[in-house]
């Protein structure tokens, strides 16, 4: 009796151990394929991506910005 009772609990944990990892791995198994075919993937960078992206808002925020008084008044002067 106690022999399948403690059968039954191992079984039950490494099939829930099993499904863990499958769950786990299923999601990236194309990626995992593609990696040992020798498919290397660009390299993630995310401090240059930012550093693209500030410094494309400062452009917009200088291009957004009005002219300085002076320019104003030598433009409505002409």
């Amino acid at each position: 009796m106690m022999l399948v009772l403690s059968f039954m609990v191992f079984a039950g944990a490494f099939a829930v151990a099993g499904m863990m990892i499958v769950s786990s791995i299923a999601p990236q198994w194309d990626r995992i394929v593609r990696l040992a075919m020798g498919n290397v993937e660009p390299a993630f960078q995310p401090l240059r991506t930012l550093a693209v992206a500030e410094r494309r808002i400062a452009v917009r925020r200088w291009a957004a910005m009005s002219a300085p008084a002076p320019a104003r008044r030598w433009n409505a002067a002409a």
